[in-house]
């Protein structure tokens, strides 16, 4: 047979005079004679952040991801390389680690985050190029640039895609 819940109910007297004496005494005694102090203290406002503010916290997010900053921070490369020429000896600067494409130098990676980024904003530019209440002198001009942009990012991305991978795409 099922207890009852007469016995397994436990009434909240008797847990507060079973409380252990010293324990009682303090919590009890400190506010017998001290007071809490009274404080006019007002919420913080907060306002939201402009829809501008928000975009470019955003896209300088995507920037860092894209540019490669958490593998820059784990594995610690070199900004830029060097190679010597074979011929005169002389030690000339690299940018983009070759052969290699899980590896990369900081300043290639944040060079192909910046193409990423220049066409992820002419894109932008061009959606911005048909908003219907702009001079159409201005709509000409959000999309020129923003088309110039994407060609621009497209071709240079292109061209580290070549340079990191000589034989790519032959």
């Amino acid at each position: 047979m099922a207890p009852r819940s007469e016995t397994l109910a436990v009434d909240s007297s008797t847990v507060a005079t079973s409380m252990d004496p010293i324990f009682h005494i303090l919590k009890v005694l400190p506010f017998s004679f001290l007071q809490p102090a009274r404080l006019r203290l007002k919420l913080p406002s907060l306002s939201l952040p402009s829809p501008m503010t928000v975009y470019a916290l955003l896209l300088l997010t995507y920037f860092m991801v894209v540019s490669g900053i958490v593998y820059d921070v784990i594995v610690e490369p070199p900004g830029i390389g060097s190679s010597q020429d074979r011929h005169t000896g002389a030690v000339r600067p690299v940018v983009f680690l070759p052969g290699r494409v899980n590896g990369q130098y900081i300043i290639e990676g944040l060079s192909s985050g910046f193409m990423f980024v220049l066409g992820g904003i002419g894109i932008v530019l061009m959606d911005l190029a048909l908003d219907r209440n702009r001079a159409k002198s201005v709509k000409v001009s959000f999309a020129s640039a923003g088309v110039a942009s994407v060609v621009i990012a497209y071709v240079m991305s292109m061209l580290f895609i070549r340079i990191k991978i000589p034989a790519y795409l032959h």
